[in-house]
């Protein structure tokens, strides 16, 4: 069928919108109605010629409606409502175990531009266009999607508002309540007050810690993780920043999360910590950096890797819903939403940081 499409290409700094050709669902495939799509920071970081092959169409954060089922579909029915998270093949270790982030063939799945028979799904002019970008491709009017890849969601609750509980708020709630586990009373400190950082702060407060602590370099996102729940306050470019998160507690923080790039924050996020305390990175340093090995070795302290907050998205994502129908976790404080039409200026916001949480919504949808 013919769709509407933001195809990335070498060179430019956004996607544009063309007409596409997309191919009906294969066996395990679904097709899906894009009703919106989150813009993560991993979308700028592909369309800039890193992780995957261009062009491509990319988004990861889709939400809409299944339209049509390809052969041996069971779980799903045309008209659910679904929000699309990671790619996983449901049968290693990692995915019987229910960490689908860690499957065997993810990194395949998510960044190689295609079907894992190399096969694509659309083309435009004629010309093929890698799709399946986690599994979904989403910065479209429609996307073929394996089953595994969405996630049944009530039909009573805005899929606009959704769509990003699939990658950025999944990550930092799902390392705050999957992979730290903090329990009532303990300590967290949060580096990056972005999207990923400030779901990790509501998180943290619907888990009970007692100290929140939120690090950034803007004044506004700092007094909006007030607002979400951080209990104190510390700008990024502070001196000795380790030593004043340290000071707040008495005797440093039970875990951090860095949603940053910089390596001399990395180092902060591991100062920060009380003895056996664990430091957990969503992201990849720019340039070169390594632990000092003492610290860790004498304190028992942990540094740990996580990929989409160790979360299952079939059960983690109607929880995180469930707990935004109840007021608990209210994301959609984070979101700006543009017309898909807009894809550039949705683009250059995010690259400039004047949103946390940019959204798109297809023709004819409303926020």
């Amino acid at each position: 069928m013919r769709i509407a499409a933001a195809i990335s290409r070498a060179g430019e700094t956004a996607p544009h919108i063309a007409e596409a050709e997309l191919e009906d669902p294969r066996a395990g495939e679904m097709r899906v109605r894009i009703v919106a799509t989150g813009i993560c920071h991993t979308d700028l970081h592909a369309q800039d010629g890193r992780l995957t092959p261009l062009p491509i169409v990319l988004g990861h954060e889709g939400a809409g409606v299944v339209e049509a089922l390809g052969d041996g579909i069971s779980d799903f029915a045309v008209g659910d409502h679904v929000v699309l998270s990671g790619s996983s093949c449901g049968t290693c270790p990692s995915c019987a175990a229910s960490r689908p982030s860690y499957c065997d063939t993810a990194m395949p799945r998510i960044f190689g531009g295609g079907r894992m028979d190399r096969s694509v799904a659309l083309s435009s002019g004629g010309e093929p266009i890698h799709s399946h970008f986690f599994g979904q491709s989403s910065f479209a009017s429609h996307a073929i999607v394996p089953e595994r890849t969405a996630v049944k969601v009530p039909a009573d609750l805005p899929l606009a508002s959704l769509a990003p509980l699939g990658c950025g708020i999944i990550t930092g709630a799902g390392t705050v309540l999957e992979t730290l586990a903090i329990r009532p009373g303990q300590t967290l400190a949060v580096f990056g007050t972005g999207g990923v950082g400030l779901a990790a702060i509501m998180a943290a407060r619907l888990a009970g810690a007692a100290r929140i602590v939120a690090v950034d370099l803007s004044d506004e996102r700092l007094k909006l993780a007030r607002d979400l729940g951080a209990t104190d306050l510390l700008r990024g470019d502070q001196a000795d920043l380790a030593a004043a998160i340290r000071a707040i507690t008495g005797r440093g923080v039970d875990a951090s999360i860095n949603t940053t790039n910089a390596p001399a924050v990395f180092d902060a996020a591991m100062d920060c910590l009380a003895m056996r305390g664990t430091a957990a990175f969503v992201s990849a340093p720019y340039g070169e950096w390594a632990p000092r090995m003492f610290p860790m070795l004498s304190g028992g302290r942990s540094l740990k890797g996580v990929l989409g907050g160790d979360a299952a998205p079939r059960s983690f994502i109607p929880m995180l819903a469930e707990y935004w129908r109840q007021g608990r976790f209210p994301f959609d404080r984070l979101l700006t939403f543009y017309p898909f039409a807009d894809i550039d200026r949705a683009f250059a916001d995010a690259r400039a940081g004047r949103v946390i949480k940019p959204v798109l919504l297809m023709e004819g949808q409303a926020a």
